[in-house]
């Protein structure tokens, strides 16, 4: 049995997948990066190790994420792509006919623009929390309540509460202003989900004509409160995939699957026994220019693995 997989090492969470060669998922798995890709990777690779059926062959490996070149050295990867073509690629893969995809992880959210399956516009927001899932994470916390039980209780709102969704620090003050006025939880909890889609839709959204089908993926998709705001706010509906905390892990894989059809090689993966080596990464100053890149690198015992980051190449290995 061929199968190929897909690793997305993010900021805040990394994913697996597994897909067989007709692209349906295999296994897949989730888990928080806590701020160590390596232990993480090496952690998702035992787990998905010992749920692959016996027969399972890794026939290819594809690598995304901000840290899609760390993981990629590390296990072989015979693809390494960005975070826009997987998500864009998974996203057409189960809804062929997608037009927009919203995406929104722990850190980051972005937004993708897709005609006839191809990408022609996108935007991404990494340096504001207020367009981002610890957005949520954060006033959620503040009231006492469980994530996975924000959405539940949001749906239930009456009369949502407009909360300044423009800034986190702002959107902390209302919320505790709107609770001394004595607005209950659930109408402020979809106020949340509401200042969210719309701080969303203002920043990355602005001048992009955003078509339905409209796809939602990334981790925040679970929260049936910010599936309802974007349907009321974009007056359609929103397609949520059922592995969508995952579409990054399985875009890698499907890509990974077309890089070996192509050139018909067999894959760099380095097999499962990666998960017991010891990895040890560092960087240094290119002093060559006046850009003074950081270059990072990637060793296992005295072989070195990898080396990237700068702008000319004189240091990628």
């Amino acid at each position: 049995m061929r199968v190929f997989l897909g690793i997305d090492v993010g900021s805040v969470t990394t994913k697996v997948a597994a897909l067989d060669e007709y692209g349906e998922l295999v296994v897949g798995r989730y888990g928080r990066t806590e701020g160590r890709p390596v232990m993480a990777v090496q952690r998702m690779l035992r787990e998905i190790a010992e749920d692959l059926p016996p027969d399972a062959q890794v026939a290819g490996v594809g690598t995304t994420g901000s840290g899609r070149y760390l993981a990629g050295a590390m296990v072989g990867a015979d693809a390494i792509k960005n975070e826009i073509t997987a998500h864009a690629v998974a996203a057409s893969h189960y809804f062929p006919e997608t037009q927009t995809i919203l995406e929104i992880g722990g850190q980051d959210s972005k937004i993708i623009i897709l005609r006839d399956g191809v990408v022609v516009d996108f935007a991404m927001n990494t340096v504001c929390a207020a367009g981002t899932g610890s957005f949520l994470d954060q006033q959620a916390n503040r009231l006492k309540i469980g994530i996975e039980e924000f959405g539940p209780i949001a749906l239930q709102s009456k009369s949502p509460v407009r909360i300044a969704g423009r800034c986190t620090v702002f959107a902390e003050s209302d919320m505790i202003h709107k609770q001394q006025m004595g607005h209950s939880v659930p109408d402020i909890l979809y106020g949340l989900c509401e200042a969210l889609a719309r701080n969303y839709l203002n920043n990355l959204g602005l001048g992009k004509e955003i078509l339905p089908p409209v796809v939602f993926q990334g981790g925040v998709a679970a929260n049936q409160g910010m599936v309802r705001a974007f349907e009321n706010a974009l007056k359609c509906e929103i397609l949520v995939p059922r592995h969508h905390h995952i579409m990054g892990a399985i875009g890698a894989a499907l890509l990974a699957h077309e890089q070996m059809d192509a050139t018909g090689r067999p894959t760099r993966f380095r097999g499962f026994s990666v998960v017991d080596l010891d990895y040890r990464t560092s960087s240094f100053e290119c002093k060559g220019c006046s850009n003074r890149c950081e270059i990072v690198e990637i060793k296992t015992g005295r072989e070195l693995l990898a080396r990237w980051g700068g702008r000319c190449g004189k240091w990628d290995v």
